[in-house]
């Protein structure tokens, strides 16, 4: 199974410190380091909290850098999803504004032989990264 991380999931995995990451590591270790993905989304979103949020203390370049990082990691390779996808795509239960990225990038990760993983019990058919995987 290959998943698609959204961007909380991405976040927590790339900063040791944030409140999720055991949660996301103890999960991958538990799966054998499964295949991962990611997207311009869950890229660009990565960055912008990164360097957004002041308790994270990045700048654009640090949190590039770290996102590059991550995706050439051995251990944990991250493949890239191309998004050709347009707003045609978008799954009826998108409702509200905030749903529409995860409801993108739900059909987006089905569409690449993916699932969306993440860290938000509110989007449907999304694969949520368990609580319990901590020791």
């Amino acid at each position: 199974m290959k998943y698609l991380l959204d961007v909380s999931a991405l976040v927590a995995l790339g900063v040791i410190d944030h409140e999720f990451h055991a949660r996301v590591a103890v999960w991958l270790r538990a799966q054998q380091w499964p295949p991962l993905a990611t997207c311009s989304i869950t890229e660009l979103g990565f960055v912008r909290v990164l360097a957004h949020m002041p308790a994270y203390g990045f700048t654009i370049s640090e949190a590039r850098a770290l996102l590059l990082r991550l995706k050439k990691a051995k251990t944990l390779p991250l493949a890239f999803i191309p998004d050709d996808h347009d707003i045609s795509h978008l799954p009826a239960w998108v409702k509200t504004p905030k749903q529409t990225a995860d409801g993108h990038l739900l059909q987006l990760a089905a569409a690449n032989g993916a699932v969306l993983a993440t860290l938000d019990e509110r989007i449907p058919g999304a694969y949520l990264i368990p609580r319990n995987a901590l020791p």
